[in-house]
C-alpha cells in the first residue's frame, strides 16, 4: 500500500462513496442498508448493532432486530464501508471507503471516542513480523487504548 492523499467524505458525499464501494463489491445499496449506514454515521463513537437497532427503532417507530443489523454491518466491513472495533464489537463508518488500509484505532478509555488512522509502515511491519513466523495475516487490526486530547 503506497502513501497517498485521502479524500475524506462527510455528509452526502460519504453516502455516495459508501454506495459506490458497496456496489463495487457486487452488492446492492438497498433502502434498509442506506438506513443502517445513516444510523451508523449518526453516532459520534463506535456503535454496536444493538445501538443502531435501538436508534432505528426509535426513528422508524417500529422494532428493528439487531440480528438483521449485524448482517448488514458484516457486509459493510467486507466492502470497506465500515470498520469494526474488535474489542468493543462496535462499528464506525469508513470516511474513505475508496481506500483500503489495515486498521489502527486510537480508543479513549474515558469517553469512548475512537479515531481511525492509517499508517501503512506500522501495519506493514506487523504483517512482515507475522509473516516471518509463518503466520498468514488476513486482516491486522491494531487497537491502542489511552486518553484522547479532549479528555487529557
Amino acid at each position: 500500500m503506497a502513501a497517498h492523499a485521502h479524500t475524506l467524505h462527510h455528509g452526502a458525499p460519504l453516502d455516495v462513496a459508501a454506495k459506490a464501494a458497496l456496489e463495487a463489491s457486487g452488492e446492492q445499496w438497498t433502502d434498509m442498508r442506506a438506513r443502517v449506514f445513516d444510523a451508523l454515521a449518526g453516532f459520534d463513537r463506535p456503535a454496536s448493532a444493538y445501538d443502531i437497532a435501538e436508534a432505528m427503532s426509535k426513528s422508524e417507530g417500529r422494532r428493528i432486530a439487531a440480528n438483521s443489523i449485524y448482517r448488514i454491518l458484516d457486509l459493510f466491513v467486507a466492502a470497506n464501508v465500515a470498520r469494526r472495533v474488535e474489542s468493543a464489537n462496535a462499528f464506525l463508518v469508513n470516511e474513505h471507503p475508496d481506500c483500503i488500509h489495515d486498521c489502527i484505532f486510537l480508543i479513549c478509555d474515558n469517553c469512548g471516542h475512537t479515531t481511525h488512522i492509517d499508517d501503512d509502515a506500522v501495519t506493514g511491519a506487523v504483517r512482515a513480523a507475522a509473516g516471518a513466523t509463518g503466520f498468514g495475516v488476513s486482516r491486522p487490526v491494531i487497537e491502542v487504548r489511552g486518553v484522547c486530547k479532549a479528555c487529557g
